[in-house]
């Protein structure tokens, strides 16, 4: 079979292998169509070529995988594109624009929500900044200064406005990155969506909080209903991190806050803990409700029986860590648990990438480390694989009033892959772990139990361990499934447009 690609296509495999500029080749077990201008994998068998100008190169969106594997293998780009709108279902009516600084191609959560509302028939368009977490690099095919609208491969269009990249971290570079986004999306985003008319500006609040103040500008130049869904205390998460210590500026970050919370028609937590935390900023004039974080989507349906992306030793006990590895995630915890573990048999492996990814590498050399490994940032494609493979999963958070409210994201997306989880956290997450039955939780910055934990959890049975998987995929499958959740969130819409 040959797929002749005519268009200028952006290459989404990492996996292409460049025979020349201008012409990808790839052979295997999937066939990649070029969709509006996008390279992207279906399923079945392709043994052939594509041919285009590849101008670009980043890993392959799972969403779109997903979206289009039961795809016939010879019905082009328009059957494709067809299956893809049956698939995400019928339009509603409801026009959404997601504000959120950090976006596809980066690799977070709103992606798959976004996906989860379109199947719900939302017709969404989103608000972002230049992609460069969490390298603090601005990806290839972009520019920090760059302005204006892409299509999605599944259609929809995001808009984009210049950022400061976030670079090596440290404070100054980190405030400028937050402001720039702000000052950015109030200046180019009216220009942007001119024309465009919007039910809910919907903003995934992470941190900054501050991105709530374009979205509030633009409720009221869009006559729209305003939902922000917080993920990040502020000010406390500047606080327990260290980034900001000054009480006084905390004071202003709070009343910042406050003020971003009450232009609001609905506030959404990701926490239950969150709820009480936000009233004191918000007042009682804003409707608060609770929205847990979903798991991955690409959990949802079973893990292919693919090869882990890194190098998992079965003759060991694999412990993986997988996500931020930033200041919130007590890093020094885990290091100082695997200088604890005495058994060679038992490995801990941190998959993914953060500002404290260069401490951690320096510090497995300075203590020489065998048995902790930073395994470095794979696509959201291979996580599952990777998941899959591991003997558990791991998850930490530092010692801190507000850390101790916060779910990770982590967490449902642990429970999603079945396989029994080791926490080293405070408050709700640790809750989660225990409700859910899925493994053990210690109190957070613990280094000793959780190195006690770790040979615990060895040492169990490999049928009990099996069964704490099996239970917090049953959790999983009851409460924080993708698709029930968008669902409800897209009854938190309506009920903020009636207000």
């Amino acid at each position: 079979m040959h797929l002749s690609v005519p268009m200028a296509c952006r290459v989404m495999n990492m996996t292409t292998n460049w025979e020349r500029p201008g012409r990808c080749s790839r052979r295997g077990d999937s066939i990649s169509l070029c969709i509006r201008g996008t390279i992207v994998r279906a399923g079945g068998s392709f043994d052939g070529s594509w041919e285009g100008s590849c101008d670009r190169q980043s890993c392959i969106d799972p969403v779109v995988v997903r979206a289009l594997k039961t795809v016939a293998t010879d019905g082009g780009e328009q059957a494709v594109l067809a299956s893809t709108s049956t698939a995400l279902g019928k339009s509603n009516g409801l026009r959404v624009l997601v504000v959120s600084q950090h976006f596809w191609p980066e690799n977070l959560r709103i992606n798959e929500v976004v996906l989860s509302l379109r199947s719900c028939g939302v017709n969404v368009e989103v608000l972002t900044g230049q992609p460069n977490y969490p390298k603090g690099e601005i990806f290839a095919g972009y520019s920090a200064i760059g302005v204006g609208s892409e299509r999605h491969p599944l259609g929809y269009v995001i808009h984009r406005v210049p950022v400061v990249p976030r670079g090596r971290g440290g404070t100054l570079r980190r405030v400028a990155n937050y402001f720039s986004f702000v000052l950015s999306a109030l200046i180019f985003a009216p220009w942007l969506t001119r024309g465009e008319r919007y039910d809910v500006i919907f903003v995934y609040a992470i941190s900054p909080i501050l991105q709530g103040l374009p979205a509030a500008f633009l409720k009221r130049l869009k006559h729209a209903a305003l939902v922000i869904w917080v993920q990040d205390l502020w000010p406390d998460s500047l606080e327990s991190t260290g980034y900001v210590r000054n009480r006084a500026a905390l004071a202003v970050v709070a009343a910042v806050t406050g003020f971003i919370y009450r232009q609001a028609d609905l506030l959404l937590a990701q926490s239950r803990g969150f709820v009480d935390k936000i009233r004191e900023l918000a007042g009682s004039g804003v409707p608060i409700a609770y929205h847990p974080n979903p798991g991955d989507i690409a959990l949802v349906e079973e893990a292919a029986d693919a090869s882990s992306a890194i190098a998992i030793d079965p003759g060991c006990f694999n412990v993986i860590f997988a996500g931020n590895l930033g200041a919130a995630q007590a890093l020094d915890t885990i290091v100082a648990c695997a200088e604890a573990i005495v058994d060679p048999s038992i490995r801990i492996i941190l998959v993914g990438g953060g500002s404290r990814a260069t401490w951690l590498r320096e510090e497995i050399a300075r203590r020489a480390l065998r048995n902790l490994e930073l395994a470095g940032q794979y696509p959201a494609e291979a996580m599952p694989a990777i998941l899959a493979h591991a003997s558990a999963l791991l998850v930490t958070l530092g010692r801190a009033d507000n850390l101790a409210l916060t779910i990770p994201s982590k967490i449902p997306t642990y429970l999603a892959a079945g396989r029994p989880i080791i926490g080293a956290l405070d408050g709700e997450g640790a809750a989660l772990i225990r409700d859910a039955q899925a493994g053990i939780a210690v109190s957070a910055e613990d280094a000793a139990a959780l190195a006690s934990a770790i040979v615990e959890m060895r040492n169990l049975p490999a049928e009990q361990r099996g069964a704490m998987g099996a239970s917090g995929r049953a959790y999983f499958d009851k409460h924080l499934s993708p698709t029930p959740l968008a669902q409800d969130l897209v009854q938190h819409f309506h009920k903020a447009i009636g207000r």
